[in-house]
C-alpha cells in the first residue's frame, strides 16, 4: 500500500514575532515540527561534506576543536552578501535534503516546517500551506531587546534583512496575530482544525 503524502505547513515570521512560542502550541497537539535553523546548525557541525566545503571556502579557522567557529564565520559573512551567498549555497541544499528525508519518515497528517527566511530562500515552494506569525513592530522590537540584551537599533538592522510582515502575509494561507496569548492559542486551534478539515476533504 502506497504511503499517503504528508502535508507540509510552513511557519514563518519576522524576528520577535513569537514563532517559537506558537510552534510549541502545535507540538502540544502532537504535530511533528522541523526547525530549519536548529537543523542547519547541526548539519554545519555533523555533515562531513558540508564541513569540508565550509573549510575549503572560508578557511581552517571555521572550526575550533571540531566545533563551528560562529564568531569567525559571522565576521566573514556579516554585511558581505557575496560571502553570505557562498555559505547559503553550501548549507541550504543540505538542509533541504535533510528535511525531505525527515518528511519521508513521518506518519502524521501534516507537519510544521519552521523557517524564519521561508520566503527569502525559496523554501516556501516546498510547502502546501504557509502560516505567518506577526505582531506590531514595536512589540517585536521590545521582545528581542528583552530576550537578547541587544538594542532597538540593532534589532531594526536585523529586520531590514528579512521580508516585511506585510510581504509575508500577502503570500500566506493563514496569519496568526501574536499579541494576546489566549487569543493566539485560539487562533492556533482554529488553524489546526481547518488544516485537518482540508486534509479530510481531500482524502
Amino acid at each position: 500500500m502506497k504511503k499517503k503524502k504528508i502535508l507540509i505547513v510552513g511557519l514563518t515570521g519576522g524576528i520577535g514575532s513569537g514563532k517559537t512560542s506558537v510552534l510549541q502550541l502545535f507540538i502540544n497537539k502532537g504535530v511533528p515540527v522541523y526547525i530549519a535553523d536548529i537543523e542547519a546548525k547541526k548539519i554545519m557541525t555533523e555533515d562531513k561534506t558540508v564541513v569540508q566545503k565550509i573549510i575549503f571556502t572560508f578557511g581552517e579557522e571555521s572550526y575550533v576543536a571540531g566545533e563551528l567557529n560562529r564568531p569567525y564565520l559571522a565576521s566573514k559573512v556579516f554585511g558581505n552578501q557575496k560571502e553570505l551567498d557562498k555559505l547559503n549555497a553550501i548549507v541550504h541544499p543540505a538542509v533541504r535534503q535533510h528535511f525531505l528525508q525527515y518528511v519521508s519518515e513521518q506518519n502524521a497528517a501534516y507537519l510544521i516546517y519552521e523557517n524564519a527566511i521561508l520566503f527569502e530562500n525559496d523554501t516556501a515552494l516546498l510547502c502546501d500551506y504557509i502560516i505567518t506569525v506577526t505582531a506590531p513592530v514595536e512589540t517585536r522590537i521590545a521582545r528581542v531587546v528583552a530576550r537578547d540584551a541587544t538594542t532597538a537599533k540593532q534589532v531594526k538592522e536585523r529586520m531590514q534583512h528579512q521580508w516585511t510582515d506585510e510581504e509575508k502575509m500577502a503570500k500566506s494561507d493563514f496569519v496568526i496575530y501574536n499579541l494576546d496569548w489566549d487569543d493566539t492559542m485560539t487562533q492556533v486551534e482554529i488553524i489546526h482544525n481547518e488544516i485537518e478539515k482540508r486534509i479530510g476533504e481531500s482524502s
